[in-house]
């Protein structure tokens, strides 16, 4: 279970970059346009989080995996944003009846935007690297393959034991094939295999991606793409109304009447895996006693945070709608602050007092909501907003935190709830079985029902709370197409973005 604390710190990167939006229960259509769509055409996009640097290899943080996967680095598999697995750079695949040995056929043709081929020595050596270079991100998801071998075009993965999830996780970074013993400075350069090249970084600025013409499969429908960073959701607002951006991701759905007002934009809402997460410091104190955690659980009016955050649903268990295993367990914890006081009279936890500790980026909402929903309660909470390098040292790593709030957007990663060495600091041998067996299971509905059966119980523990599922809020130009609107901040897909001058 060690090898998930490397893994789970990616997704708690693109926190900043998600800002206050929450979820809706699926995704709307986008605006339509009737102009023709210009090949010709720049379309910029503004993006919240810019990454530190660009090596994809080692640096953590889905603000890289969000641009950089799909666009300019591909695997043999991918996803698609309702998360289901799609060809890639192979054109399909097999997994034998045992669940131990997977096939995949490598497409010819495809070469990098350097110019070199793809072959699948390349692939073998992207993939055994991957495994055994610990450095680099997600090196752990492949841990359980015992060869990786070339046949011609096919590439065959032997297990030691099945992994239900090795495909999934081959959509991500552990999956990424790159050039074997290129030379580029992967911190400022790119040398993928997808749809855009890297063009020009202006650091603190922009990014721009311009169309690669020797694209292998369809062609991009934009000749660029540029992500411009603008923190401030008003300013990202003032700059969409001047017509100096085309699409608005991270974007605050109370805003939406002023961003539709002139008719040249659409607040598009989708649904997404970004899980807006209370952690319980479990470890000593009242908030060892789950009576405790349950009668916090049970103070939280969750409805407020939908309603204060313009769009959404709740969430009462770690897993979203759109993962596998997903349970409406509302059930567990209704909102009912006459059974949370007479829980913490019942552990002897009255006018408890509590520190929350949050991330500066995040705005006021949500610590208002819950200091306000504590202390009708009787616990006084007290805030401790901090910058994240701190938030990261202190409570992920250290784990020197009473209760803390970040929103986590990785997809599928429930296996965070069965490390007990994760900052969650939740330590259930039960819930680490099922999901061991989840690994295990040959059947997809299988797995997910084990799943579902581990998180209920990760629910009635009162591990954590969830405050709501956060959302994939866009505003999209009405001259602009093919934007995708569904969990947009974990992977941002413009192989199909177009723009017409009408």
């Amino acid at each position: 279970m060690l090898r998930r604390t490397a893994i789970a710190a990616a997704s708690i990167f693109a926190a900043g970059a998600l800002l206050l939006t929450a979820c809706s229960g699926g995704g709307e259509p986008g605006p339509t346009t009737t102009g023709e769509p210009d090949p010709d055409a720049s379309a910029t996009i503004r993006l919240v989080l810019e990454p530190g640097n660009l090596d994809i290899r080692e640096t953590a943080g889905a603000a890289l995996d969000q641009i950089l996967v799909d666009n300019i680095y591909q695997g043999l598999v991918a996803r698609t944003p309702e998360q289901e697995i799609v060809p890639a750079l192979a054109s399909d695949w097999s997994v034998s009846t045992d669940g131990l040995t997977y096939t995949f056929t490598l497409n010819e043709g495809v070469t990098f935007h350097d110019g070199q081929e793809l072959t699948p020595a390349d692939v073998v050596w992207s993939l055994t690297t991957r495994q055994d270079t610990p450095e680099w991100r997600d090196s752990a998801r492949l841990a359980g393959v015992s060869s990786i071998e070339a046949d011609g075009q096919d590439i065959v993965l032997t297990l030691e034991e099945p992994d239900s999830s090795l495909l999934w996780n081959l959509t991500g970074r552990a999956g990424i094939i790159l050039k074997e013993d290129d030379t580029v400075d992967y911190s400022t350069e790119a040398n993928g295999t997808g749809p855009f090249r890297l063009d020009e970084w202006r650091q603190g600025d922009s990014i721009t991606f311009v169309r690669n013409d020797d694209y292998w499969g369809e062609p991009a429908q934009v000749a660029e793409v540029v992500f411009d960073y603008i923190p401030d959701n008003q300013a990202a607002l003032n700059a969409a109304l001047a017509g100096e951006i085309d699409a608005v991701t991270g974007f605050d759905a109370n805003l939406k009447d002023q961003v539709e007002a002139t008719g040249d934009f659409s607040l598009v809402v989708g649904q997404s895996t970004d899980k807006g997460t209370l952690a319980f410091n479990q470890t000593s104190g009242a908030l060892a006693d789950q009576r405790v955690r349950q009668a916090i659980r049970q103070a939280i009016d969750h409805d407020a945070f939908v309603e204060a955050l313009g769009a959404g649903e709740t969430q009462y268990g770690p897993i979203p709608s759109l993962d596998p295993g997903y349970e409406d367990l509302s059930d567990v914890a209704p909102y009912d602050p006459e059974a949370a006081r007479a829980l913490l009279e019942e552990a002897g936890a009255e006018d408890l007092e509590l520190t929350l500790t949050i991330p500066n980026f995040y705005a006021t909402t949500i610590p208002q909501i819950l200091v306000s929903n504590l202390n009708d309660v009787g616990i006084t909470l007290e805030v401790e907003s901090v910058d994240f390098s701190t938030w990261l040292n202190d409570v992920y790593i250290n784990q020197d935190y009473d209760l803390s709030f970040v929103l986590h957007t990785e997809a599928r990663d429930f296996e965070n709830w069965a490390n007990p060495d994760y900052y969650f600091t939740y330590d259930n041998p039960e819930v680490q079985d099922l999901y061991a067996q989840s690994l295990a299971a040959t059947d997809e509905a299988e797995a997910a029902d084990l799943l579902a059966q581990a998180a209920r119980i990760v629910s009635e523990d009162a591990a954590g709370d969830w405050l709501y599922n956060g959302a994939s809020v866009v505003a999209v130009g009405t001259n602009i197409t093919g934007m995708p609107s569904i969990n947009v901040n974990e992977r941002l897909n413009l192989a199909e973005l177009a723009k017409s001058n009408g």
